[in-house]
């Protein structure tokens, strides 16, 4: 591309529009230079870029994680391209190995189906889902014959696959690599050439895997082969690790309640305040750097900062009413140490394991995150700490049980 159109020859419009498309993001490999001179090429010539995303649906529900991305499709969008949202139906029956130090269990063709029913209604709280192209990859990739399998595989070489971090550390380990996990990153790559993509987007994990595309399509012989924009993976609620299902309890998810969700925002590391604010709001550079001067010198409590985040996040989703609703409650319970108005009274009968009766709330996933809970000190009824695994109910009164900072139930025999 930077053949057909020269810096000079860039408009000013196109270079702010690239600006714009860039925030947060790495654009590879020609950067700003690049994306300005396609974002004119297709203005002057009335085609919209192909804006690529590939989702596999490993688990039906997403997180505030999977919006940062989510965002920048909107944006492209807002500028007229077009969206192309490829549902993983054959690559997640193989499963990306990206970032895992094993192999990762496929998806039956059922589960893709069942989990990609829910994924649309949740991305439609970000962007235009119905004015994008929605395809699925199972369309072209299991009709594929062996001998198009074969020419497809032998565009690659060993050696390439091998420069994958995640391939190259458990190689260098003894641990085993399965030859089918070759094919999910030619199977993502052969996808940008079915759907033509001019840009593909992903999360920083992504880019072997995406880089590949552009030399896949070159060899299928497309002029200019697809861009990256590559963004942040999004830290839970902890701030060290990613935002994962694997870590419910750091993770915040758009089918989170306004109260969840805006208790579990206010839970974040001061230190996260500004980041969070940039991936998933539209905070301007100057408002990030003031917050970022105010909780350096301290002339605002960041937990004020923490409070504007938390109600634009949830407003986003659930509206003002919704957010102004869970702030009031937020403040309630935890600043003034109530007990939410609207718990539901469950009926429980004496002798009951405390940590069955969280798993039959629904307050924990397993015994081992509850054993943790307690241990934690997470675990509280009528505002008393409960401290000993083996605590079962002894009800003479309804009593209010307590699980982290957030979930309430009031139990009555």
């Amino acid at each position: 591309m930077k053949g057909l159109i020269t810096m000079v020859d860039i408009r000013a419009e196109f270079i702010e529009q690239a600006k714009f498309l860039s925030r947060n993001a790495d654009v590879l490999p020609g950067g700003l230079e690049e994306l300005a001179a396609r974002l004119q090429y297709s203005a002057d010539t009335n085609t919209p870029l192909r804006i690529k995303l590939g989702m596999d649906p490993t688990r039906p529900d997403l997180h505030l994680g999977h919006t940062v991305v989510m965002r920048k499709l909107r944006e492209f969008q807002s500028l007229g391209h077009k969206i192309v949202l490829i549902v993983g139906g054959a690559t997640a029956m193989v499963g990306d190995p990206s970032g895992k130090s094993e192999t990762r269990p496929a998806l039956t063709k059922e589960q893709v189906e069942e989990n990609a029913q829910t994924y649309f209604d949740q991305m439609s709280k970000v962007m235009d889902v119905g004015n994008a192209e929605v395809v699925n990859n199972a369309d072209w990739l299991h009709k594929m014959s062996f001998t198009e399998l074969l020419q497809l595989a032998g565009k690659v070489t060993v050696a390439q696959m091998m420069t994958r971090d995640d391939f190259a550390k458990r190689y260098a380990e003894g641990k085993p690599i399965a030859i089918h996990e070759f094919f999910y990153p030619l199977m993502q790559a052969y996808d940008s050439v079915v759907i033509d993509a001019d840009i593909e987007l992903g999360g920083t994990d992504q880019r072997f895997n995406t880089l590949l595309g552009r030399d896949i399509q070159t060899a299928y012989g497309k002029k200019y082969p697809q861009m990256v924009v590559l963004l942040p993976l999004l830290e839970g609620t902890d701030g060290v690790v990613k935002m994962s299902k694997t870590y419910p309890e750091h993770c915040i998810s758009l089918t989170d309640s306004a109260n969840d969700m805006f208790g579990k925002l206010m839970s974040i590391p001061d230190n996260m305040i500004t980041r969070y604010f940039s991936l998933l709001t539209d905070a301007t550079k100057e408002t990030l750097e003031l917050y970022d001067k105010q909780i350096e010198d301290g002339s605002v409590n960041p937990r004020e900062i923490k409070l504007q985040l938390a109600h634009t996040i949830t407003a986003e989703y659930y509206g003002n009413d919704g957010a102004d609703a869970a702030q009031a409650e937020f403040i309630n319970v935890v600043s003034n140490k109530g007990i939410p108005q609207d718990i539901e009274t469950v009926k429980i009968e004496n002798g009951v394991n405390i940590i069955d009766v969280l798993l039959r709330l629904n307050f924990i996933q397993s015994r081992g995150e509850g054993k943790r809970l307690i241990q934690g000190g997470g675990v509280k009824i009528d505002g008393e700490k409960i401290s000993d695994l083996n605590y079962t109910l002894n009800l003479e009164n309804d009593v209010v049980l307590q699980a982290g900072k957030r979930k309430y139930a009031r139990l009555t025999k």
